[in-house]
């Protein structure tokens, strides 16, 4: 590996720098903004909550989603001083190249995207819990407690059902669970209600027990018995938010499990895996493109660059929303989805890198 020189450790520090000072003032104006919207929910809780459980949990949730957008901003803004000031006319003139003069820019790129994968894979879901729990508890409560006619796969050839649930009261109703071997039913547990205790023990109440075993059928009853059941309410009670607020390997497992037990409302869940790898990708390719459109002075000075890279980079977060709901409507695969804009932009980013080192 190459020693970081003195040029190096200037251009780490222009963009890293840079970089911070944009997340600051975009998160500053965004503080702003949602004071202004949730005012009357900040009013009736406690401020220690407000303060600790939701703005400390919120903006680096913010600031790593957009973190693409800073990292263009970034790139735009002081390369575009440093070719204002002739500064990269001056060092091209001494015989570096072109791919030299990149090292740096790669180099920060590296830093950001192995900080932004590790805060959404790691650091922020367990943050997301107290953030999330915060806006159900005094903002909009989207948290779903109940479910009705739930059915899923709860082991190889066990099938369950409950009519009814209810997460406030940990109770399930009408339940059955079914076993089968060969195709055919060997057992059947039925009880009029069903309550989760913790992990996989569920205590089921008047219930019945039916074995088959040829033509012979043994019936047992009881009035509770306590049970494991691989089963947890977050397995059939889906909030909008659940995908934010776990790990990446738990998110990994949860997608695994819950394609096992054939449930299908799990594409949110996907989209969230993959965009966690495409978004630290996109570190590479905005830096790239953001410095071959600004290393070369042009007519108007810096602010065309900057309008560029706003578009730039609006248009690509724009772009990859777009392709999630094509993922949601089930017309692409959510790894697609989150990957078509990175391949666009990546063919858009060769093109500009090799017109600009011509250039």
């Amino acid at each position: 590996m190459k020693p970081i020189k003195i040029l190096d450790r200037y251009i780490i520090g222009k963009f890293l720098g840079t970089y911070i000072f944009a997340i600051i003032l975009i998160l500053a104006i965004t503080i702003m903004f949602d004071v202004n919207e949730k005012l009357d929910a900040f009013l009736k809780a406690p401020l220690k909550a407000t303060v600790f459980d939701y703005f400390l949990n919120f903006l680096p949730y913010f600031a790593n989603q957009f973190s693409p957008l800073f990292t263009f901003i970034a790139v735009i803004f002081f390369t575009s001083k440093l070719a204002d000031n002739s500064e990269i006319i001056a060092m091209l003139s001494t015989g570096m190249s072109y791919r030299r003069f990149m090292r740096p820019y790669l180099i920060s790129a590296t830093i950001i995207a192995a900080a932004t994968y590790l805060l959404s894979a790691y650091i922020i879901p367990p943050a997301n819990v107290e953030r999330i729990d915060y806006t159900n508890t005094y903002v909009k409560n989207k948290r779903v407690d109940y479910g009705s006619n739930i059915q899923l796969q709860v082991a190889k050839g066990e099938i369950a059902y409950m009519s009814r649930y209810d997460n406030t009261s940990k109770m399930g109703y009408k339940f059955s669970l079914e076993t089968f071997k060969n195709k055919k039913l060997i057992s059947r547990l039925t009880a009029q209600t069903i309550k989760w205790d913790t992990l996989y023990r569920w205590q089921v109440r008047d219930y019945m027990i039916r074995d088959f075993k040829g033509n012979r059928e043994t019936i047992r009853r009881g009035v509770r018995l306590d049970t494991i059941i691989p089963i947890e309410p977050r397995d059939f009670l889906i909030s909008k938010n659940d995908h934010e607020m776990m790990t990446s390997p738990a998110l990994r497992e949860y997608i695994s499990r819950q394609k096992e037990r054939g449930v299908a409302n799990i594409k949110a869940f996907e989209i969230e895996n993959e965009r966690r790898y495409a978004m630290t990708a996109a570190a590479f390719i905005l830096t790239i493109i953001g410095m071959s459109l600004s290393s070369r002075k042009v007519k108007g000075g810096m602010g065309i660059n900057i309008g560029i890279g706003l578009v730039l980079s609006f248009s690509y977060i724009l772009f990859m929303t777009v392709t999630s709901a094509f993922a949601v409507s089930d017309y692409t695969s959510p790894m697609v989805a989150m990957w078509i804009p990175n391949m666009l932009y990546a063919i858009i980013a060769v093109i500009l890198y090799r017109k600009a080192s011509k250039g």
